[in-house]
């Protein structure tokens, strides 16, 4: 029985370290939030790297990731000068978190590479292949109207679940201070 509690979480680390990689997250990184996730109790970095197997430094690192995107969260010890960490459940909050802070970096980053590229193009007059590059600026115009699309859909999403949570908080009668 316990051999197959331990091949079960063994088995859900590895697929939660999967999707990380998926997201473009290293895959220790997803190892390290299925540690945790699955953990009862606040895990330390020490706990960490004898569960996962990897450098007390590519923990640090994960884990202040992890803390950055919102999904373990701190903890202190009275009398421990260690930290330890517990898991965010809430997955549409980790999602929110992730695509906040892709958000910020990633849709920017591509939507000034794409506008930077077409502006590289030369004029209509000036190209010695006008055909390729007409079908060059079509393509760059078509990836460049959907990222901000795509901006576009995250940001109201984003918006949309404030409003949500404000409005939930104004029919209960609550307000953040």
């Amino acid at each position: 029985m316990e051999n197959s509690i331990s091949n079960s979480r063994e088995h859900f680390i590895q697929g939660v370290s999967r999707i990380a990689n998926f997201w473009g997250f290293p895959k220790a990184m997803g190892a390290i939030y299925g540690v945790i996730y699955l953990s009862p109790d606040p895990l330390c970095l020490d706990d960490l790297v004898r569960t996962v197997g990897v450098t007390k430094g590519a923990v640090s690192t994960s884990v202040r990731n992890l803390e950055r995107l919102n999904m373990v969260h701190k903890h202190i010890k009275v009398g421990d000068r260690k930290d330890y960490y517990t898991a965010e459940t809430d997955f549409w909050k980790i999602i929110k978190g992730i695509l906040k802070e892709r958000e910020k970096s990633e849709f920017d980053h591509a939507l000034r590479s794409v506008g930077e590229s077409l502006h590289m193009l030369p004029g209509v007059g000036e190209a010695e292949n006008p055909e390729d590059t007409e079908f060059l600026r079509q393509r760059m115009k078509k990836m460049q109207s959907y990222f901000i699309q795509l901006d576009n859909i995250v940001s109201t999403v984003l918006a949309l679940d404030d409003f949500r949570i404000d409005g939930i908080r104004r029919l209960l009668g609550k307000s953040e201070t």
